[in-house]
């Protein structure tokens, strides 16, 4: 069975510590692929902020293009939105029924994991591994942590945020040094975030 790790994000833009962070999770597990779900529209973020869709996917196809065990993945362009993880996930099942699954997050959305659909059936047939993020520490709520189905991996942390380079482009500000060369060269070329 071909396991595979799903790594949702807006990805507005990728940047380089996600890609750190998926090779960390790939060279330290036993997963076979690991993919970056670009979101059309996560619940819990608004939308204006968003590049295109089509744009964004085409940033993280940029990133992985020399990395054989990453994938873009645009399966839930096609689903209806908002995204819910369960929902995708049932999707990708009966789709792939020889892969199985793992959801890869931050610790910080750990914690708001119970507000998530369907998170107790999220829990109780998938496999998450959680990487650890600097945030509030009184926030910090290790219920799930003790779950058969968690696995904290101790990840290096890198505070890079897509809000923040968004932020440094329409500035003028040099981000070349937090973007995958290819992903620069796109939104330099562009006027996308200013």
């Amino acid at each position: 069975m071909k396991k595979i790790g799903l790594f949702f994000g807006s990805f507005n833009p990728i940047h380089i510590g996600h890609l750190i962070l998926a090779n960390y999770i790939l060279e330290n597990s036993d997963m076979d692929e690991l993919w970056f779900v670009v979101s059309p529209q996560n619940p819990f973020k608004e939308k204006k902020s968003l590049l295109k869709d089509h744009n964004r996917l085409d940033m993280v196809q940029l990133a992985v293009k020399n990395y054989p065990k990453m994938r873009a993945s645009n399966v839930e362009f096609s689903l209806p939105q908002p995204s819910y993880t369960i929902d995708t996930l049932t999707y990708l099942h009966e789709k792939y029924p020889d892969y199985s699954f793992s959801l890869i997050m931050g610790e910080d959305n750990l914690n708001g994991l119970h507000k998530w659909k369907n998170s107790d059936i999220l829990i109780k047939n998938h496999h998450i591994i959680v990487y650890p993020r600097v945030f509030d520490e009184e926030k910090k709520d290790s219920e799930y942590l003790q779950h058969e189905n968690i696995s904290l991996i101790k990840a290096p942390i890198i505070e890079l945020s897509a809000t923040e380079i968004r932020n440094m482009i329409k500035t003028g500000k040099n981000v070349r040094p937090m973007l995958p060369p290819e992903v620069f060269e796109y939104l330099d070329g562009s006027s996308f975030y200013k």
